[in-house]
């Protein structure tokens, strides 16, 4: 198994349908043990019920990925409860719906700096916070969510896509700054999929069809696709990877 022995973080769990779910089902049919953050303390019960199948998974609150104090707090705790683990998966991103639905000239300072502040600054500090306090693993991976929205103009993505662009130029940096300890950090590039954030986006329906039609495989990808992939990422097989944006999309992001 790929992740026998190893703990995984998986930031940003939500419901069965999300790809941090994905990721979560693969890591630990690879024998990961699984510990969780997600927000809102009133979701608890629902959060314990959702990772019930994940023997020996623990879950915290976490009510403010991008805030400094809050990460530091919690990531203390788990350290304290768990010891050191050996990978993290970042998948949390938000946006204002009003800048997803209107054009994107129309985008508000406030809502800007809302979706850079939580879709991106917030896996800098997850990576500064876990190296401060020593959390990590020597060979630990760090894997985060990204989309073809970052490099191409996509209608309805709008301030998400200059969100994801500064996503993945931290990947780039935080790889040169992580790699000094033999520590990993890299973006999966998924394809489309109807997760409950997806649904924030203009017409989103249409663009699975686009895909399913104009992709090498002729299909959408799935969550336990995305969780496979991840899953490498974060094992001793991609060891001499770093750094990078793997699309995972069924090849659309080749196509002219």
């Amino acid at each position: 198994m790929l992740l026998k022995d190893k703990t995984i973080l998986i930031m940003g769990i939500r419901n069965k349908w999300s790809i941090a779910y994905g990721i979560a089902e693969s890591a630990y049919k690879q024998g990961a043990k699984l510990i969780f953050t997600y927000m809102g303390e009133e979701n608890k019960d629902k959060i314990e019920k959702l990772i019930g199948d994940f023997k020996d998974s623990k879950a915290y609150v976490l009510d403010g990925a991008s805030e400094d104090d809050l990460v530091k707090e919690v990531f203390t705790k788990i350290k304290e409860e768990n010891g050191k683990i050996d990978g993290i998966v970042h998948a949390i991103a938000h946006a204002n719906t009003e800048d997803l639905h209107n054009d994107f000239i129309q985008t508000s300072k406030e809502g800007f700096a809302h979706a850079n502040d939580v879709s991106s600054y917030s896996l800098v500090l997850t990576a500064r916070m876990a190296k401060e306090l020593d959390m990590l693993n020597e060979e630990a991976s760090i894997v985060t969510l990204t989309y073809l929205g970052s490099t191409r103009v996509l209608d309805g993505y709008n301030v998400m896509g200059i969100a994801k662009s500064a996503l993945e130029a931290s990947v780039r940096y935080l790889a040169v700054n992580l790699g000094k300890e033999g520590i990993r950090i890299n973006a999966v590039s998924s394809g489309p999929i109807k997760t409950l954030s997806a649904k924030g986006i203009k017409d989103f329906n249409s663009i699975l069809g686009v895909v399913e039609e104009k992709a090498p495989l002729h299909r959408n990808v799935t969550i336990e696709q995305i969780g496979d992939v991840a899953t490498f990422l974060l094992s001793k097989m991609s060891e001499s990877i770093t750094g990078q944006v793997i699309y995972a999309d069924s090849g659309y992001s080749i196509i002219g």
